[in-house]
This record gives structure tokens, sequence and C-alpha cells, in this order.
């Protein structure tokens, strides 16, 4: 088989450096850097942000490379460096056809990447030379110069199918028998991602419970009483359950838009606070917003007006426990009575929120920790924020693999999915749970919505 060329997109980078290090091979393929993705990079690495992290990845990648040539070739030339792993090559244009327009940087930048990758075929002659990027109108350009484009191609088998909820039939005489029992005593092929049973008879009784080491816990709805805001439906029962029980360190909820996710866990937490396992909530959200535009707000710790547009779910989910508080008074739609409400329940619950950007270097003790949106946090946020928290902390990751904005992850590479990877094992330092919210609680429209598109989509 003959040896490859990967021409290399910014995004390549951008998604993570060690995509480089896979291409590679152990220096059996050839990686080329456009000089324009070098410019690229070097004008996002101050950025605080994931960005500017895998940016400086690659500077000091660069810098621990050994020249071993410079070829100086008729209207181009080729820095060639070295290590131990990898073949990295930096071609450079002495002029480029496409002109540079301001207003259109992006499209300018994607056609001088394009114009290496067809030095690159013709210089390498004998390897196959292909041009890598997430950007399918990038990879388009590519194809009208005749050269060969593909995506990173993740390995979706790797992506299981998962069963959190899993449903067995039983004789009605043994529902009695059930709570508190060992499950394998009723299911002898119980695995790991089994964290919640419908137990079901012929004769039309059900029961439902939740798996706690290996032990049943039965669904009462006494579970609930003490609630501010009740769950309506089965998973979400399940899922406040096991919050809860408060056995559970990390627990990770794919979950549809409007399917209660943000606001279970919400007050949940609250009620664990109230309870005085925990101190606080920390409020994550890892939004395509917040990781562009963290830099350009000039974002720093407390400046919560800042980004408050980026903690939208937080604030509506606190509007909606206050006005279920204030329900009986007459101030229930009076603006200053809810904001007055939503500040009691802010200081109450000790809630914080925490922007990625800003988590190097802290440590996180006796809290709930939500980290939402995590579609569109890449593995490498994901340990950043999970290596904070310490033994006191519980961690509940929530976010939905319909909903990715974040042009450098997809559904099988992002950090919500690894994590939903990891509930088919066990994990001696952990005890993680799972569920998957399906089931739109948010009205008439949201149902409707889920009817019409969900269906297009199937």
């Amino acid at each position: 088989m003959k040896d490859k060329v990967y021409v290399i997109d910014t995004n390549i980078i951008l998604q993570n450096v060690q995509n480089l290090n896979r291409l590679s091979d152990n220096n059996t393929n050839t990686i080329v850097i456009p000089e324009t993705v070098l410019l690229e990079l070097e004008d996002k690495k101050k950025l605080t942000n994931e960005l500017g992290y895998y940016s400086r990845e690659f500077a000091r990648l660069l810098a621990n490379m050994k020249i071993k040539e410079v070829d100086y070739k008729l209207g181009f030339k080729v820095v060639k460096l070295y290590n131990n792993e990898m073949m990295l090559h930096i071609i450079s244009k002495d002029k480029y056809e496409s002109e540079i327009e301001q207003i259109h940087i992006s499209e300018s930048n994607d056609k001088r990447i394009i114009e290496v990758a067809a030095i690159a075929q013709d210089y390498y002659k004998g390897a196959q030379t292909l041009f890598l990027s997430l950007d399918v109108y990038a990879r388009t350009f590519a194809l009208f110069k005749g050269i060969k484009a593909e995506t990173l191609h993740d390995d979706k088998s790797t992506v299981p199918k998962f069963e959190f909820l899993k449903k067995i039939s039983l004789d009605s005489s043994v529902f009695n028998s059930l709570d508190g029992a060992d499950i394998k005593k009723f299911d002898e092929e119980y695995s790991n991602e089994n964290f919640c049973y419908s137990f079901e008879s012929e004769d039309g009784n059900s029961t439902y419970g939740i798996i706690i080491n290996e032990r049943i816990q039965l669904l009462n709805e006494s579970d609930f009483k003490a609630l501010q805001v009740k769950p309506v439906n089965l998973k979400q029962k399940l899922f406040m359950k096991a919050i809860l029980s408060d056995m559970f360190e990390l627990m990770v909820i794919d979950a549809k838009a409007g399917s209660g996710k943000t606001l279970m866990s919400i007050v949940s937490a609250m009620r664990l606070i109230d309870l005085g396992h925990y101190d606080k909530i920390v409020y994550v959200r890892n939004s395509i917003e917040s990781l562009d535009k963290g830099a350009d707000v000039g974002y720093l710790a407390g400046n919560e007006e800042k980004f408050r547009i980026y903690n939208m779910a937080l604030y509506d989910t606190l509007e909606f426990v206050a006005k279920k508080q204030l329900k009986k008074s007459e101030n229930r739609e009076n603006k200053e009575s809810i904001d007055s409400k939503i500040a009691e329940l802010t200081s109450r619950y000790c809630i914080e929120t925490l922007w990625p950007g800003e988590a190097r270097g802290r440590t996180l003790s006796e809290a709930i920790v939500i980290m939402d949106e995590w579609q569109n946090s890449s593995e490498k946020t994901t340990q950043l924020i999970l290596s904070r928290l310490d033994e006191s902390c519980m961690a509940i990751v929530i976010g939905s693999n319909r909903q990715i904005d974040n042009l450098y992850l997809n559904k099988y590479n992002n950090g919500l999915t690894t994590l939903l990877k990891q509930t088919r094992e066990k994990h001696p330092e952990i005890s993680m749970f799972a569920i998957e919210l399906e089931k739109a609680v948010r009205g008439k429209f949201a149902e409707f919505t889920e009817r019409i598109f969900e269906k297009k989509r199937n």
C-alpha cells in the first residue's frame, strides 16, 4: 500500500492535536501543514479557551521537532521537520492565486490551503495525497481542484447501543420481594449499563427501579414528596431517584430538547443541599458560543452579566422554580418578586456558574457540578472539569447528541459520548449512572416538533 500524504486543514488540529499522531501512524505517513494553517493557529493561540489550548499545543509540537531540510522549489518552499513519531512538512507558496478578502477571510484562507494541497499532489508523486477537513465547503473546494478530500473517519461502531432501562418479565408473585434484592437473582444477563429496570408481568402488573451496587431500589412516589418540582414521567423519576439516592458520583444523561434534564438536575441538587449532603451547585455550560466568544467579551470570573446569555438555561430553570414557590401569592407575575425569589434561591443554594476557560487551577469541594450542553465539549474539556472535582463532589453531565453546534466535534467523539461509552465498564474509582430522556415535557409545541421533525429525520 502506498504511503499517504495528509494535507491538514486548521480544524483538524483545533479538534485535537493528537489527530496528527494518529494520522502519522508511527511515521508511516507524511503530514503537510499549509502556511495559511500556521497563520490561523497563530491568530488563536492567545485565546483562553480550548481553541487556544490546542493552538499552543501545536506550537509546542513544532518547537520540539528537528529540521531535516528546507527544499526550495520554483514558486514554493517545503520546510521538513521530524521527530520520533512524525514527519511534518510545512509548505509555503511565494504567491497565491487567491486574494485575501477581509469580509470573506475564511473562504479566502480555505482556497489558499487548497492551493497548497494541489502543490502537494504534484510534489509527492507516487504517494496518495488526501486533503483532510471537517468543513464540507473546504472539502468541496478541494474536489473542484481534483484533489481527493475526506473528513476524519470516526469509528461509528465504537458507539454502542445502550440499554440503560431494561425490561424483563417476572411473575407478579415476586414483586413484593424485589426491593433490596440482588438484581442477578432475577436477571442472569445483567450488565453494568443496566442502571434501571422495568419489571412487568403477563397479568399486566409493573414496577420500576434503579440498581445501586447490584441491588434493586424500587421507585416510590414518596421519593419525590419533598421536591419543589416533581418528575412527570418514568425516566424523569428514575433519573431523579438516582440523584436523590446520593450513591452515584458521576451521572451522564443524553436527553432530547425539552425533556426536563436541566430542571430535574437543579431541583434534585437543591434537595440534596437541603438535606445537608452538599454545600453548593456549580453550573458549567460549554456551548459553542462560550467556546468562541469567551475571549471576545473579555470574560473573567465574576463577569456574570457578560456571560448571562450562555447560562440562560440555568436562569430559566431558576425562574420556573421561583414561580412555583410564588404560585399561591398574588406576586407570582410580579417581576420584582420573581427576581427577588431567584436571588434568594441563588443565595440559599450557593449557585455559581463556571466557564471552562476559568476552571484551571481551581478545586471544587462539597459541590454538585452540573455540566450542561456537554455534546459541545471535547474530551480535553471534560477531563479539565472533572479533574477539578474532589471526592466530596457529584457530577451530573447532561446534553443531547441531536444538537451538536461545535464544528470541531461530532456525536462520535465529544465528551458526552465518551462518558456514555464508559458506562459499559465498572470503574474502581467512581460509581456511574446513565439514562436517556426521550420524552419532551415542555408542552404541545415540543410534542408537535418532536413528532413532525423527528419523524422526517428517521
